[in-house]
């Protein structure tokens, strides 16, 4: 008999996985990558979790699926900002579900608990859920709070004892935090919401795209991670990295939407611009861009955007730029 959960790498989660783990049962840990949660780089903590509460863990790569079905026509609405946490999960539900027969699985569970979340797990909202998965054999298993929901087919045909489950509620971690001294599990996630779209200036940017017509796509969503966004006067965007850590990664990512702002000499942040900007935005990038470098406001610097040359002396006062910042 075998779980497929979703997995966070939270630590509801980790509990959820541990308590059917108990029971002899086989779970496979699904991080469901929609772009707007962990990177690839924390792939192996993730892992390295799942195993410590006896899960596999898989990658499930449904970011373009996620943009055209999910983000930007939730049936369900958003949060407080532009999370779509209902139809999130119960999308994330119907992908678990149809790859059931492909891990020769049984069903499903996660490590969501009644009441700890406003949006998302009310019980009327896990209802809602449940319905946009498609759960018509009720194979949705909650193990954290399995006591205070009706019982699920698992647990109907005796695949899971239903005694064993918990009936956690509320936003309180004592009760996880007494789990995690009973199973000894030593590494885990603080509790936080993980997902960019709950996050304000993570939104923000996305709104600003859309409200300049511009389309999200799967590249986009790396380049939304890092820097300080700007929109200037003719609507060009403008990106400039924070320190030499996002200077790096924005260096290494590959986006036909933008070109490079080159100083001579080769100095401070690492900037980008929108292609086909006009040349009164490529002044003013340039000028942005020599500001947040290592220069001095009495002299003028070369900047180069593609194949045009810029000679120009940086803003004496950053405060001058805020007007352009998308926060």
């Amino acid at each position: 008999m075998r779980a497929l959960a979703l997995f966070s790498g939270g630590l509801d989660s980790m509990l959820a996985i541990k308590l059917i783990t108990l029971q002899g049962l086989e779970v496979t840990a699904l991080y469901m990558d929609n772009g707007f949660g962990a990177t690839s780089e924390h792939f192996k903590i993730l892992r390295h979790r799942a195993a410590s509460v006896g899960a596999d863990f898989e990658v499930i790569d449904m970011q373009e699926r996620y943009l055209q079905d999910v983000l930007f026509n939730p049936k369900f609405g958003y949060g407080k900002w532009f999370n779509p946490c209902i139809d999130c999960h119960g999308y994330m539900f119907k992908t678990a579900l149809n790859l059931l027969d492909k891990f020769s699985a049984n069903f499903v569970i996660s490590g969501e608990v009644l009441g700890q979340r406003p949006m998302s797990q009310r019980r009327e909202a896990m209802n809602s859920v449940a319905r946009l998965s498609g759960d018509e054999e009720n194979l949705i298993l909650r193990p954290l709070c399995a006591k205070l929901l009706s019982p699920t087919k698992p647990e109907n045909m005796g695949w899971v004892d239903r005694e064993l489950l918990l009936d956690i509620s509320g936003r309180s971690r004592d009760k996880q935090l007494e789990l995690v001294k009973k199973f000894d599990i030593k590494e885990y996630a603080s509790p936080a919401g993980g997902c960019l779209l709950t996050l304000e200036h993570f939104s923000n940017k996305i709104k600003d795209m859309l409200n300049y017509g511009e389309k999200l796509e799967t590249s986009d969503i790396s380049f939304l991670r890092y820097g300080r966004h700007l929109r200037l006067k003719d609507g060009t965007k403008m990106i400039v990295g924070r320190d030499e850590k996002e200077n790096e990664i924005l260096r290494s990512l590959k986006n036909t939407k933008f070109e490079n702002i080159d100083i001579s000499p080769n100095i401070g942040a690492y900037s980008l611009i929108s292609k086909n900007s006009s040349y009164q935005d490529k002044l003013l990038a340039s000028k942005i861009a020599i500001t947040y470098a290592k220069t001095d406001p009495n002299l003028t610097y070369d900047v180069f955007i593609g194949s045009e040359k810029f000679q120009i002396s940086p803003f004496e006062d950053k405060a001058l730029i805020s007007k352009y910042l998308i926060r």
